[in-house]
């Protein structure tokens, strides 16, 4: 039975995204497949199944011939995968009917799916929702084909994932089926969408949630259920893995130590009785994520949620292992979800003579404050701009350009061919424009040239494992600066827009719609940023209150020669 549902879910979507009938919006196709399942399910070999497969496909007519069908491009650099038909364990007959269809596949505008804008990432349209709270067997296995499916055609990253995707269709078929609940459906949804290996397939949203999410910890980026199920209270504190260490890094509000009585750099190797290693290796399926350092960033917090009043710690703290009841509380008693108002940017005096250094955090940056900067930094000796977190304003473009004296190429997309699902080419060069007027060339050229002063000292960029997309795509562009060093830690690894995937039960699954790369080629996905130079945080680097990371970037501006 999983070997047959297993074919029809590859079968329904291949026809969903080649067959012209279906491209046109002729016929609902997930009704298409709910009436089609119980005489499927009836079915005693595999001949009859593949007989049954046949008439089923063969309901919506002749296939009129195509004459602007194009075969795959030679220098494609993702081909669609038949491998499922070529070497799939059915009747010569039913191959061939596959093999018609995809040579006089659908063209043009397609009832199920569109790009957002020229050279964009997928939107998938006319999608039901199917809202109710726990779907029935029908709805959660159509939740499976759509997604796999989807997967399987329209994800840039197919070819990254740890385990082969062909194979992850079987293996989910009876945990999706076999579900009881919806925590398990929405569990089920939620691992599934970890064999991506793709930390934007973490978003898991109730339909009425925005559309547009981002990328930090706190944001209650999951369901109800599951929202529930990891706790609504939490630990007073901030924590992140420090040299593998569950580690206090802060407090929401400083006048709850006192009453918590962890200092800050001490770190917590148990939570009710279980070892923090132990606790990780249990739930991590249920984090998506590019590579550990993303997936560990977003498992700290939830480390020390509960939905209980307090929850019991065994801590280290200076060497001395100590053990408490902690208290926990509600996300609006720590403040987590207020905006950090604070200015973007900053002066960093280094000697009497008044010279300095530019600092500039990108997660309060505002559009308005572009010019500013500027004109107060041209001076600096050298510009530190953190990128620890989730820039405020988009500023590839308009701060880039001030860190190059010429057009320079930084980066480069993978689409799919929507006449071709399955098929990626590469776009042309994204470019930084330099600031000479005039100079404005094709569509992929970006910037405000009028301005002939662009800056001339060191740009150092920090990263580490809270940047994550918009900041990774935002560092590629500085890092195309004249004369930039990027320091810090393996950044997240999921870049290019968000695309989402409606899903029964009222949900919307993420991925990365698009491939993001160097102009050489060289990847992002999974890998992350590179850092010139690592640098990391230590355990005693916290307790001295040290940003290790900002003094590296100093020192590199100061030695960087004579003024």
């Amino acid at each position: 039975m999983i070997t047959n549902l297993e074919l029809l879910g590859k079968t329904w979507g291949f026809l969903k995204y080649h067959h012209p009938e279906v491209g046109k919006g002729k016929y609902d196709w997930d009704d298409e497949l709910f009436q089609f399942l119980p005489e499927y399910m009836n079915v005693n070999n595999t001949r009859q199944r593949d007989k049954s497969l046949l008439r089923w496909i063969e309901n919506y007519g002749e296939l009129p011939e195509c004459t602007t069908c194009k075969e795959t491009a030679a220098d494609a650099y993702q081909k669609p995968d038949f491998s499922w038909v070529e070497n799939g364990n059915m009747s010569a007959g039913l191959k061939e009917k596959i093999k018609e269809i995809y040579q006089n596949r659908h063209q043009g505008n397609h009832y199920y799916i569109k790009k957002a804008y020229y050279d964009g990432n997928p939107e998938f349209l006319n999608e039901q929702a199917y809202s109710t709270s726990f779907p029935d067997k029908n709805l959660r296995l159509l939740a499976l084909y759509r997604y796999w499916n989807i997967i399987q055609y329209f994800f840039p990253y197919k070819y990254l994932t740890d385990k082969k995707w062909d194979e992850v269709l079987r293996e989910y078929i009876p945990i999706f089926i076999n579900a009881k609940t919806a925590l398990e459906y929405q569990l089920a949804v939620l691992q599934l969408a970890g064999e991506t290996n793709d930390t934007h397939a973490r978003f898991l949203l109730e339909a009425n949630e925005k559309d547009l999410v981002r990328g930090t910890r706190y944001a209650p980026l999951r369901t109800n259920e599951i929202d529930s199920l990891r706790g609504t209270k939490y630990a007073p504190f901030l924590v992140r893995f420090i040299e593998n260490k569950l580690t206090v890094t802060d407090y929401f509000k400083p006048k709850l130590k006192e009453t918590a009585g962890l200092e800050i750099g001490d770190f917590i190797t148990h939570v009710n009785g279980k070892k923090i290693e132990y606790i990780i290796d249990s739930i991590k399926s249920y984090y998506p994520a590019s590579n550990e350092a993303a997936r560990m960033y977003y498992m700290a917090t939830d480390l020390v949620r509960s939905n209980n009043n307090s929850i019991h710690i065994v801590y280290n703290s200076s060497g001395t292992i100590k053990q408490k009841e902690l208290t926990m509380y509600e996300r609006s008693d720590l403040n987590m979800d207020e905006p950090n108002s604070k200015l973007s940017y900053d002066s960093i005096m280094i000697d009497k003579d008044s010279m300095f250094i530019g600092y500039i955090t990108l997660e309060t940056i505002k559009e308005t404050e572009i010019s500013h900067i500027k004109k107060s930094f041209i001076n600096a000796k050298g510009i530190i701009i953190d990128i620890r977190n989730y820039p405020a304003t988009f500023v590839p473009f308009a701060l880039g350009e001030f860190f190059t004296s010429k057009r320079k190429p930084f980066a480069k997309f993978t689409t799919s061919n929507l006449n071709n699902p399955g098929e990626f080419n590469f776009s042309r060069n994204v470019s930084i424009l330099n600031n000479n007027p005039g100079n404005r060339g094709s569509l992929y050229d970006f910037g405000n040239p009028g301005s002939e002063k662009y800056f001339q000292g060191k740009l150092v960029v920090i990263v580490n494992e809270e940047t994550i997309s918009q900041a990774e795509y935002t560092a590629m562009a500085f890092r195309a600066g004249d004369n930039t060093v990027i320091i810090g830690s393996q950044t997240q690894g999921a870049d290019g827009n968000v695309s989402l995937i409606p899903l029964p039960g009222g949900l919307k699954a993420g991925i990365s719609g698009i491939g993001v790369y160097y102009p050489d080629g060289r990847g992002t996905q999974r890998i992350g940023i590179v850092p010139d130079i690592e640098v990391k945080p230590t355990i005693q680097g916290i307790r001295e209150g040290r940003d290790e990371l900002l003094e590296k970037a100093i020192e590199i501006i100061k030695n960087e020669g004579a003024w």
